[in-house]
């Protein structure tokens, strides 16, 4: 429901109370001395605005457009009742937005329950915090699928199947809209396995403070193996020059906000996870060798031990989509792709990679530049993978061109499309 059709809908329920509307400051004041007033909510900055107030009810509409729910946490250092007032938080939203990815994992919507449920979460003082998730699909709208008897037809017409499945049925698995729409956890993900010890290892990071820094372990296959995929009696083919993504450490809280560690805990955390291993080389965002009057990042991870190289930052393609998959996203989405989707992957991940298997296929387009994704979503995981691919640069195998004489087959040295006789 729109702020238009909410407003609208709370005129025709409390005026006949005698509530009072102010158009101008968007409140209504209720006979016995309440409010209930609407706001904007966009980020963690309007958040902050409600902080010192008294809220003992707050409705959040659509929160499947907030990428992170930080702005939504918030209100809960608002919420509260000197009066003795049951205070709640209710939330209401649609799968297919840029939040669905934490969504669906808070709440535990997939599958999508088919009644509601409580879902408990163990604060750090101990206290448990109790939500009620209510699922509801089309079919519980009695009112609209009544009297607008077409509107589950027109469903159809709004984009793409991922779309169109997860509002027809509440699949809070499927990703419209998905940058990365080559994912496949059947061919992407493997259980872990013992890595070869002669196959190249090497490493990644994105770094972060008060956002996650996403540190990946990488192997590069030296010769073909068949592991078990993550499914009963699954098997993956992991070709020659593929990728695996072995290990990762994803600096983030429960929240998915970052852990403030300084440089020098990284670097030991890297080193005690590298244990055993024998790394070639570790690339790292190039911003974090740039020197603002002391030592950068990257050089306070050498004087603790832990070297790395600049990785190649680039994004988008060099001179866009058509000069194909040469750097940046284009070649994390081609080594996913591989040689097409009856062949293997040339980038896989073990099931250990859970932020990133989390993170990367629920990532959306920038709608300002469809060749980029959104940065305001959950890229940590995906920026670091996309370091580790861009060392590797990979392009697949070029196809023979078909003759374009289709009665002659053999390999005789005429002129293309035409037969010597």
């Amino acid at each position: 429901m729109s702020s238009e059709d909410a407003i609208e809908r709370a005129r025709q329920i409390y005026e006949p109370l005698g509530a009072k509307w102010n158009a101008s400051k968007l409140i209504f004041r209720m006979p016995n001395g309440g409010r209930i007033s609407f706001k904007y909510l966009e980020r963690v900055k309007d958040a902050e605005e409600y902080q010192g107030r008294n809220l003992s009810d707050a409705w959040v509409e659509e929160v499947g457009q907030y990428p992170s729910p930080e702005p939504i946490d918030m209100l809960f250092g608002a919420l509260r009742s000197t009066s003795g007032v049951p205070e709640q938080l209710i939330l209401t939203g649609n799968p297919g937005g840029a939040g669905q990815h934490w969504i669906k994992e808070r709440y535990r919507l997939h599958p999508f329950p088919l009644k509601p449920q409580v879902v408990t979460r163990k604060l750090p003082d101990g206290t448990l915090h109790k939500i009620a998730v209510i699922p509801s699909r089309l079919s519980d709208n009695k009112i609209l699928t009544t009297r607008s008897a077409s509107y589950q037809s027109r469903l159809y017409l709004v984009g793409s199947k991922e779309l169109v499945k997860a509002w027809l049925e509440g699949d809070w698995s499927a990703v419209p809209g998905a940058f990365f729409d080559c994912w496949s956890e059947a061919r992407h993900v493997v259980q872990p396995f013992a890595i070869p010890e002669q196959w190249l290892r090497f490493a990644a990071m994105d770094w972060g403070s008060a956002s996650p820094f996403s540190v990946g372990w990488y192997a590069v296959a030296s010769d073909q193996v068949v592991v078990e995929g993550n499914g009963p009696g699954r098997r993956v083919v992991i070709p020659r020059g593929c990728i695996v993504k072995y290990r990762e450490w994803y600096g983030a809280n429960e929240k998915h906000q970052g852990l403030k560690l300084s440089n020098q805990a990284i670097a030991e955390g890297i080193k005690q996870r590298e244990k055993g291993d024998r790394i070639t080389y570790r690339v790292l965002d190039p911003a974090c060798f740039a020197e603002n009057g002391g030592p950068s990042i990257a050089e306070e991870f050498a004087r603790a031990g832990v070297h790395f190289k600049p990785a190649d930052n680039t994004r988008v393609t060099r001179g866009g989509a058509a000069a194909g998959p040469i750097s940046g996203w284009a070649q994390l989405r081609s080594r996913l792709i591989g040689d097409g989707d009856s062949k293997p992957a040339m980038l896989v991940f073990t099931a250990a990679c859970k932020d990133t298997i989390r993170t990367l296929p629920v990532l959306q387009h920038d709608r300002n530049h469809a060749e980029d994704l959104d940065t305001d979503a959950e890229d940590h995981a995906a920026d670091e993978t996309r370091y580790a691919c861009n060392s590797r640069p990979w392009l697949p195998p070029q196809r023979k061109p078909k003759r374009r004489d289709a009665w002659d087959d053999d390999d005789s040295e005429s002129a293309p499309g035409w037969k010597v006789v």
